[in-house]
């Protein structure tokens, strides 16, 4: 999955997955490749979804039209969480792998009258990142909220530095500010950044982070697929939590305190034997378990 490493911030803006799907042989495993499902862009559905899915949905796509992995993801793109979900309510697109929605775009959905299937396929879990040099490894939800509010500024209140706290926060619509919302804050609200502090793009906030006032003082969050497989960056760590390493093995037994479900959602109304339905189904069935193994998500079904 190195193809997303610096690759993905730009996928932000970009298109949603059009895939022509040919006869090449699908990315390589050490079982036969699964038999294709399409073999047209015409038969493909239109799928979108959140940055974090972008691995997966290359491996969905090589798989169901035997194409190469490499060919899948050139022909992979996303519009991102809040954008997706309202895609698919006006049919704009077919299928999304994708995060939970923002509170308002939840709210739209349920306004707007179109019903939705949604079925939990994956669990993340929310990370908190920070500069390689701060000495702090280890917070809990308490002292993060804490940071959050603006009541712990410096840290050496937390074992740490004589130094001042920049706390980073994610753009408003994104799926890692909805996790943050619903995950930590919970019924805390989390104080107003200044705008320098806000970031809108997922590799932006690694990168920022790594980087800011050319020392080791930011902390900001991100879900752990993104930060672990897809933007690995060498000048940050991610925070254990309440003692508790992130990693997949915490997030799969539980262990981790800040998990959270991710979502596989066509409409309703779909009719029997549609492109998005097939594509469900197999993505439900255990050649779709296996695209989610192989490429080191967490599956749930």
């Amino acid at each position: 999955m190195k193809h997303w490493i610096r690759g993905a911030a730009a996928l932000l803006t970009a298109s949603l997955v059009l895939a022509s799907c040919g006869k090449e042989p699908a990315g390589s495993s050490s079982l036969p490749a699964p038999a294709p499902v399409f073999s047209s862009v015409e038969e493909y559905p239109r799928v979108d979804g959140s940055t974090a899915n972008l691995p997966l949905m290359a491996r969905i796509l090589s798989d169901t039209c035997g194409i190469s992995l490499e060919d899948a993801e050139d022909r992979t793109s996303n519009t991102g969480t809040n954008t997706s979900w309202n895609l698919l309510v006006s049919g704009d697109v077919d299928l999304l792998l994708v995060y939970e929605a923002p509170e308002d775009t939840q709210k739209q959905i349920e306004e707007s009258g179109v019903e939705l299937e949604v079925t939990p396929v994956g669990r993340d879990a929310l990370v908190f990142l920070v500069n390689s040099g701060n000495p702090v490894k280890d917070l809990s939800q308490d002292q993060l909220r804490d940071i959050y509010t603006g009541k712990t500024a410096n840290w050496k209140d937390l074992g740490g530095d004589d130094q001042e706290i920049f706390p980073f926060q994610r753009n408003a619509t994104s799926g890692s500010q909805t996790m943050f919302l619903k995950l930590l804050m919970k019924d805390v609200t989390p104080m107003d950044p200044p705008e320098d502090l806000t970031v809108g793009g997922m590799g932006q906030l690694i990168d920022t982070v790594a980087t800011y006032d050319n020392s080791a003082g930011a902390i900001g969050y991100s879900v752990y697929y993104y930060a672990s497989e897809m933007y690995g960056n060498p000048d940050l760590r991610l925070l254990s939590v309440d003692g508790v390493e992130p990693s997949k093995e915490t997030i799969a037994d539980g262990s981790y305190p800040l998990l959270n479900e991710f979502y596989l959602a066509i409409r309703a109304d779909e009719p029997v034997g549609s492109a998005a339905r097939r594509l469900r189904d197999w993505i439900l069935g255990d050649d779709g378990r296996r695209a989610f193994e192989e490429t080191n998500y967490v599956p749930i079904f």
